[in-house]
C-alpha cells in the first residue's frame, strides 16, 4: 500500500521541479513510511511513498519496465500477480523482482489497455509510456483505492492519492464548490462525481484516463461495470456452494503478505465470516482486533469475543468513549474533504489498534452492498411492491397528502416513521431510495440554507445524479437498482473512503475480500429471494455460513459499526452541539440560517428530535473549512 503523486505537462514538455513532487509525496508520508522516490523526464514527474507489504527488499518505485520504455507508480495490491507472472513468463517476459508492481508494467507492455481486466485487486496507478508520451491513470473496479486530479494554471495536470497531496502544490486553487456543499449536506460525504474544491476531480471507480502529449486531457472512460440484468439458476444448495467457493477464494487470495496479517472483528456477520474463513486456511492463530463502546446499545464486543473464542484468535480490544471526541480535528486532517460518517472515529481506533500488531488487516466491508444486507434495501423491496399496485398518477397525491398530515417522528425506527414511508411511496422508486439514504432531505436542507447559498446552488439538487444512476442501472428490479447505486455511489464515496483514509493514516493496509469482483458479479445475478427473504438481508450468505458461525451471530439484529453520537451530543458533547450555530468558519461562509441551526441543536439536546447526524455533519464541515483555509 502506498501513496502516489505526479505532474504531467500535456501541452508542452516543460521541466518539472522534482522538489515540487517530493513535497506532494511528503504530504502522503503516512501512506508509505518505508520508502520514497521521484522520477522526472521532460514534461512528467512521478512520485511515490511505499508501505512495504510484498517483496520487502525489492520493488522500489517509481519502477521502470525492463526495457526502460515505461515507468510506474502504484498504490494497492494485485492478488493474482503470481498467476499473471507465470502467464507473462510463458510469453517471454523476464522479471527482475518478486512483487506485483513489475507485473503491471509487463502486463501493460504485453496487452495494453486490455491488461486492466486481467488485474484482480485494489489499485490506483499512473503508468507513463515514454516513446508515446502517454500517461495512463487507472482505478480499481469498486474504488477501494482513491485518485484525485486537478488541472493547474501552468498547463499541467497534477494527481495524488489524497487531496492533501494536491494541496501541497502552490498552484492549486482553494475555492469551495457550492454544489459539493449541497452534496455533502445531503449524503454526509462528497461523492466521487465531485470534490469539495472547484477544479479538483476524482477518477471514478472502474475508470481510466489516457492522457496524451499535445492533446487536451481526455475524460475518464469506464473499463468495468457490474450488471444486475442477468439471473443465475440452481437450487439453494448449489448457489450456496458457489457462494462459499467465491468467499473462500476471496479471503485466501488476500492473505498473501510478507508482513504480519490480521483482521477487524466487529462480531457482525461479515467480519465474522472473514475471520472464520481465515482461520480455516491459516495454520497459525488469526490476529483479530475489535472496538467497543461505553454505551451498551451500541457495543458489539461480546459477539466479537464469542467469535474470537470459537476460532481461538489472538484477540485485542479497545473502548471508544466521548473523550475520543478530541480526535475530530485529526479526522478532519485525515479526510481533507468534510466527511460525516461518525463511524470513522471507531474505525480509526480499530485501525490504530490493529497497527500495533499487524501491517495488513482484512475487513468485512462490501457484503451489505453486494448481497443486500442493509435494512433500507429490504424497505425498498417492500415499497416497490406497494408502488406496483397503484399508478404513479394516483400514488403521488394519495401518499403525498397522507405524509403531510402524518406527524413527524425522527426519533423512531424507520418502520414506525410512517411519514417517511408515505413520502417515499408517493415518489418514484429512485427518489424514494435517495430519500432513504440521505442524511438531510430536501425540505430540511432548504430550511438550513441562506438566500445567498440558494442562489449559488441554483437548480441543482444532490439527489439528481443519484436518481439518474439508478434509472440507468443495468438491472431488472428496484432492489437491483438500489444495490447498483449502493455499489457505485455510496460504497466508494462513504465506506471505502472511510476505510482507506483511516487505515492509511496509521500506515495499515486494509483489504476487502467481500469486494472481490468475481464475488460481486456472482451476487448481482442471485434471485431476489436469495438476497432478501422474510425481510432478512444477505439471506444466502447467512445460510451458507451456518456451518461456520453460530446463529447468535448470524441472525441477531443488525447494528452496524456505529457511534453513539446522539447520546454524546445530548450529554458530554452538548456544548459542541450548541457551538455549531456560532462556529466562526461556518458563520463566515454565510451559507446557513444561524437561528435555524441553533433551534435544531436545542431540539436535539432537549430530546425532542434526533439531529445528531446533521450536527455531526456541521461540526465536520466547520473543521474541514478551517483546515482548507477557505473560510
Amino acid at each position: 500500500m502506498c501513496g502516489i503523486a505526479g505532474i504531467f505537462h500535456w501541452a508542452t514538455p516543460k521541466p518539472v521541479d522534482p522538489l515540487r513532487v517530493e513535497r506532494m509525496c511528503d504530504a502522503l508520508a503516512h501512506r508509505g513510511p518505508d520508502g520514497s522516490g521521484v522520477w522526472t523526464a521532460p514534461g512528467i514527474a512521478l512520485g511515490h511513498r511505499r508501505l512495504a507489504i510484498i517483496d520487502l527488499a525489492g520493488s522500489p518505485q517509481p519502477m521502470a519496465s525492463a526495457d526502460g520504455r515505461a515507468m510506474l507508480i502504484f498504490n494497492g495490491e494485485i492478488y493474482n500477480y503470481r498467476e499473471l507472472r507465470r502467464e507473462l513468463a510463458a510469453l517471454g517476459t523476464k522479471f527482475a523482482t518478486g512483487g506485483d508492481s513489475e507485473t503491471i508494467l509487463a502486463a501493460w507492455q504485453q496487452w495494453g489497455l486490455d491488461c486492466l481486466p486481467r488485474l484482480h485487486g485494489m489499485f490506483a496507478f499512473a503508468l507513463y509510456d515514454l516513446p508515446s508520451r502517454r500517461l495512463l491513470l487507472a482505478r480499481d473496479r469498486l474504488g477501494v483505492k482513491p485518485l484525485f486530479t486537478a488541472r493547474l494554471s501552468d498547463g499541467s495536470l497534477a494527481f495524488a492519492s489524497e487531496l492533501k497531496g494536491l494541496l501541497a502544490h502552490p498552484l492549486l486553487r482553494r475555492e469551495i464548490d457550492p454544489l459539493a456543499v449541497e452534496d455533502y449536506l445531503t449524503w454526509g460525504y462528497v461523492p466521487d462525481h465531485r470534490a469539495i474544491l472547484a477544479g479538483v476531480e476524482k477518477l471514478p471507480a472502474g475508470h481510466y484516463r489516457m492522457l496524451e502529449a499535445g492533446r487536451d486531457p481526455a475524460p475518464p472512460l469506464s473499463w468495468w461495470d457490474v450488471s444486475f440484468a442477468g439471473r443465475t439458476t440452481g437450487s439453494t444448495a448449489d448457489l450456496s456452494a458457489r457462494l462459499l467457493h467465491h468467499l473462500r477464494d476471496a479471503v485466501t487470495s488476500r492473505m498473501t503478505a510478507d508482513v504480519p496479517l490480521g483482521a477487524f472483528l466487529s462480531g457482525g456477520v461479515d467480519s465474522s465470516s472473514v475471520v472464520a474463513l481465515m482461520a480455516e486456511s491459516s495454520p497459525d492463530p488469526v490476529t483479530t482486533c475489535s472496538i467497543g463502546f461505553d454505551v451498551s446499545g451500541y457495543d458489539e464486543s461480546a459477539y466479537a469475543r464469542m467469535v474470537a473464542e470459537k476460532f481461538a484468535t489472538r484477540h485485542h480490544e479497545r473502548l471508544v468513549s466521548p473523550d475520543d471526541f478530541a480526535a475530530i480535528d485529526r479526522l478532519a486532517g485525515i479526510f481533507d474533504e468534510p466527511f460525516a460518517d461518525a463511524s470513522a472515529l471507531p474505525t480509526l481506533r480499530v485501525c490504530a489498534l490493529a497497527r500495533e500488531h499487524v501491517t495488513v488487516a482484512l475487513s468485512g466491508d462490501g457484503a451489505d452492498e453486494a448481497l443486500a444486507g442493509y435494512r433500507r434495501q429490504a424497505f425498498q423491496l417492500r415499497e416497490d411492491r406497494v408502488r406496483a399496485l397503484l399508478p404513479a398518477g394516483l400514488r403521488a397525491p394519495l401518499f403525498g397528502t397522507a405524509s403531510r398530515l402524518y406527524p413527524k417522528a425522527d426519533w423512531a425506527p424507520r418502520p414506525l416513521r410512517a411519514r417517511a414511508t408515505l413520502q417515499s411511496l408517493g415518489s418514484t422508486s429512485e427518489a424514494g431510495y435517495a430519500r432513504a439514504l440521505a442524511i438531510c432531505g430536501p425540505e430540511l436542507r432548504d430550511g438550513l440554507y441562506s438566500d445567498a447559498f440558494r442562489k449559488l446552488r441554483g437548480g441543482y439538487r444532490a439527489e439528481q445524479p443519484f436518481e439518474a444512476l439508478m434509472r440507468g442501472a443495468p438491472a431488472r428490479t428496484g432492489l437491483d437498482r438500489a444495490q447498483y447505486a449502493d455499489l457505485k455511489f455510496w460504497l466508494p464515496g462513504d465506506i471505502l473512503t472511510k476505510v482507506d483514509r483511516t487505515s492509511m493514516a496509521v500506515s495499515l493496509e486494509a483489504r476487502e475480500p467481500l469486494l472481490d469482483h468475481r464475488l460481486v458479479e456472482f451476487a448481482a445475478t442471485l434471485p431476489e429471494a436469495m438476497r432478501i427473504r422474510g425481510g432478512q438481508g444477505k439471506w444466502l450468505m447467512k445460510q451458507t455460513m451456518r456451518r461456520h458461525l453460530p446463529d447468535a451471530v448470524l441472525f441477531r439484529p443488525k447494528m452496524g459499526f456505529v457511534t453513539p453520537i446522539a447520546a454524546w451530543l445530548r450529554g458530554p458533547l452538548a456544548g459542541e452541539a450548541r457551538g455549531v450555530a456560532s462556529s466562526g468558519a461556518l458563520a463566515r461562509t454565510g451559507w446557513f440560517d444561524a437561528d435555524r441551526l441553533k433551534s435544531l441543536a436545542e431540539a436535539h439536546i432537549a430530546g425532542r428530535s434526533d439531529h445528531s447526524r446533521l450536527i455531526w455533519q456541521l461540526l465536520m464541515l466547520e473543521r474541514a473549512l478551517a483546515r482548507l483555509g477557505t473560510a
